[in-house]
C-alpha cells in the first residue's frame, strides 16, 4: 500500500449509526470462543433492521471482592474492581481483553455488557475482618474505572468506601470521572488521616 493511498475500511466493522457514542468500530468474538461470529453487509440490507448498541448491566453476586497479586511490575498488591467492563470505552484500555474471559468480545461488549458486584461492600466488610487478613492499601478500580456512570445508579463504589473509612483502611483510587467528587464526604474524612489518594486520568 503506498504511503498516499487510503486503508481499507474494516468488513467487519460495525455501522457508525449502531455504535454512536462508543469508541470501539468492531464487535468480533472473544478470542476464547470456539466459533468466530462477525457481523457484516451481504448487500440484502438486513444490517438496517439491527438496534444501535445499548447498555446493558447484569447484576454479579461475587464469591470474593478483594484480587490480590504478587508481581514486582505492579505498584499495588490488593485491589477492587466493583464492575466489569467500562462504559466509559476508552480504546486504548489494557483491560478489553479481560472481557474474552466472560465469553464476550473485546471490542463493543466490553463497553456494552457490563456486570455490578452488588455484593461487593458485604464481601469486602467479610474478608477485612478474617483474623488472617494483613491490611495494606487497596486499589480501587484497576480493571475498570470505579466512577464509570453506571455507578451514579449503583453506588457500589460509595458502598465500598463506606466500609473502608468505617475500618480506617487506606485506600487508592485511579479515575477519569468527576463523578468521584461526590464522594468527598468520605474521600476527604479519609484523606485528612492519611488514608485516601486519588489520582485523575485526564485523555488528552
Amino acid at each position: 500500500m503506498s504511503r498516499h493511498q487510503r486503508p481499507r475500511a474494516d468488513a467487519t466493522a460495525v455501522e457508525a449509526d449502531r455504535r454512536r457514542g462508543r469508541r470501539a468500530v468492531t464487535n468480533a468474538s472473544g478470542r476464547f470462543e470456539s466459533a468466530r461470529r462477525d457481523v457484516f453487509d451481504d448487500g440484502w440490507e438486513s444490517l438496517g433492521e439491527l438496534e444501535p448498541f445499548k447498555t446493558h448491566v447484569r447484576v454479579e453476586i461475587a464469591k470474593s471482592i478483594i484480587t490480590t497479586n504478587d508481581s514486582p511490575d505492579i505498584s499495588f498488591d490488593q485491589s477492587i474492581n466493583p464492575y466489569r467492563g467500562c462504559e466509559h470505552g476508552c480504546i486504548y484500555c489494557y483491560a478489553r481483553p479481560s472481557h474474552c474471559f466472560l465469553g464476550y468480545s473485546a471490542g463493543l461488549d466490553f463497553e456494552t455488557q457490563l456486570s455490578a458486584k452488588t455484593n461487593a461492600a458485604e464481601l469486602l466488610q467479610r474478608e477485612l475482618a478474617r483474623p488472617s487478613y494483613t491490611p495494606k492499601v487497596i486499589a480501587l478500580g484497576t480493571n475498570t474505572d470505579p466512577y464509570q456512570p453506571i455507578e451514579r445508579e449503583h453506588q457500589i463504589t460509595r458502598s465500598i468506601l463506606e466500609v473502608l473509612d468505617r475500618c480506617q483502611h487506606p485506600v487508592g483510587i485511579v479515575t477519569k470521572s468527576a463523578l468521584v467528587t461526590r464522594d468527598l464526604d468520605i474521600l476527604s474524612r479519609m484523606a485528612a488521616k492519611g488514608l485516601a489518594k486519588v489520582a485523575l486520568s485526564v485523555t488528552t
